[in-house]
């Protein structure tokens, strides 16, 4: 019965793929700081602009948080998308159980108060619908811990001005507590997208044995006749 849906495999590597990039290059913007947080707390290095090895490490920072934030969009977009997907395998395990429009898969990232549960809700419906009938129970430690992992790498830059401090400088001393908190914020990002990658593969891995098991009326109706 699984053939009635179509999982949404290609997604899944591609979403995953997407956060495994993003973890790289936070990896390698974190390792950057760290090494500019190293030359900064030595003696300033004389000799021309092209040859300062300050210079040089800035400029593989800067490139590398741009990257950086490309990648956390493309990888919040591909995340939604792949959520959308795994929307139709669970209407038809649990038509009843999904508790949100579609819509808010888009609008629930962007608005005020609702970005701090509604995304949370969608992955709780998914992870219900992949349950048998009698043990369908939303929320597992797994999805709190991830998405507390979100909320606070998303809000670690929100609450200090780490990239303004950082840019505003007038001593080594400011530029590396700013630097410090660059990397606090990194960690805390790699964090978040290896438990969302985690939490995807659980998520398929799950809904798929679901989908096997389901009952033909269940592939018809969307829910189970007695």
């Amino acid at each position: 019965m699984a053939g009635a849906v179509r999982l949404p495999r290609g997604q899944t590597q591609f979403a995953c793929a997407t956060l495994s990039a993003f973890t790289l290059v936070t990896v390698a913007a974190g390792l950057t700081a760290w090494h500019k947080y190293q030359l900064l707390a030595g003696p300033t290095t004389p000799g021309p602009y092209l040859d300062n090895p300050l210079v040089e490490v800035d400029t593989y920072f800067r490139n590398l948080m741009g990257w950086r934030t490309g990648l956390l969009l493309v990888a919040l977009l591909q995340f939604s998308i792949w959520l959308a997907n795994m929307r139709d395998v669970a209407d038809v395990l649990w038509r009843q159980g999904q508790r949100r429009r579609r819509a808010w898969l888009a609008f629930g990232w962007v608005i005020p108060v609702a970005q701090l549960f509604v995304p949370k809700m969608f992955v709780n419906d998914l992870w219900a619908a992949s349950q048998p009938e009698s043990q369908r129970r939303r929320g597992h430690p797994l999805l709190t811990a991830w998405w507390l992992s979100v909320l606070i790498a998303a809000n670690s830059y929100a609450f200090n001005d780490a990239f303004k401090d950082l840019k505003a400088a007038d001593s080594a001393t400011e530029a590396r507590q700013a630097l410090r908190q660059i990397m606090m914020g990194d960690g805390l990002y790699i964090c978040a997208a290896a438990l969302s990658i985690v939490v995807v593969r659980q998520l398929v891995r799950r809904l798929e044995q679901a989908a096997a098991t389901a009952p033909a009326e269940v592939w018809s109706t969307g829910e189970k006749t007695v």
